[in-house]
């Protein structure tokens, strides 16, 4: 399966029906995978399977998945897709604010899923066909290295909240809707909220180079040479 075979993918999840039917798709597209019933195991795999995407529910015994997201986000740039209720919106926001990269809700197809990783996968490892770093005042995006810096200190940055940086970089100072930088992002079929989730999430990555996003009244963001 291309650039996708052997890559490793955690499914976190406490129905074991559902968690069945996601390892049985996911290894039918060549993925290799381990499953975490709680949260508490699912941080003892995270750290001994090491891998390329964690598929997290956030309804989980022992440790809730926001927690787990926290504490992951905190000590790996990891791709992690939140799986959530239709009901738990405020839940799934908070998700994103703390560095998830995308996210399903229930009840869902298992093909979704499948999309859904691989088009995050893909996300990951689309840097190499970008040859140019962007600056924007003391923001630098490298696509290549895969790393931001706001002066000389590097920022470390999910993978989403790099192409979203870099989508901003790129546009040389020119306001981005929401539509317009989730289709940069692949993500058009996600609500356009996500998108202030991330800002949100990457200006605080961001620390002082931050301020350099500006909030566009009615359009929505762009990346200004110098902070407002």
């Amino acid at each position: 399966m291309e650039a996708m075979a052997e890559k490793r993918i955690l499914v976190v999840e406490d129905e074991a029906r559902i968690a069945d039917v996601l390892e049985r798709y996911l290894r039918a597209e060549g993925f290799v995978t381990e499953r975490a019933a709680t949260g508490k195991r699912a941080l003892e795999l995270w750290r001994a399977f090491r891998p390329d995407l964690i598929l997290l529910d956030l309804m989980l015994p022992e440790i809730g998945g926001l927690e787990v997201a926290r504490t992951i986000r905190a000590q790996s740039d990891v791709p992690i897709l939140m799986v959530t209720a239709k009901a738990e919106e405020v839940d799934r926001l908070v998700g994103l604010e703390l560095g998830a990269d995308d996210y399903i809700t229930k009840p869902f197809s298992p093909r979704e899923v499948v999309a859904r990783v691989r088009a995050v996968l893909r996300r990951v490892g689309g840097g190499a066909r970008a040859a140019r770093i962007y600056r924007v005042g003391a923001i630098a995006v490298d696509l290549d290295a895969f790393e931001a810096r706001c002066g000389d200190e590097p920022v470390a940055l999910s993978p989403t909240q790099l192409r979203l940086l870099a989508a901003l970089a790129q546009a040389e100072g020119r306001a981005l809707s929401r539509h317009e930088l989730l289709d940069q992002l692949g993500e058009a079929y996600v609500d356009t909220r996500t998108v202030d989730a991330h800002v949100k999430n990457l200006r605080r990555r961001l620390g002082p180079c931050g301020a350099q996003i500006e909030t566009v009244r009615g359009v929505g963001y762009r990346l200004r040479a110098a902070s407002p």
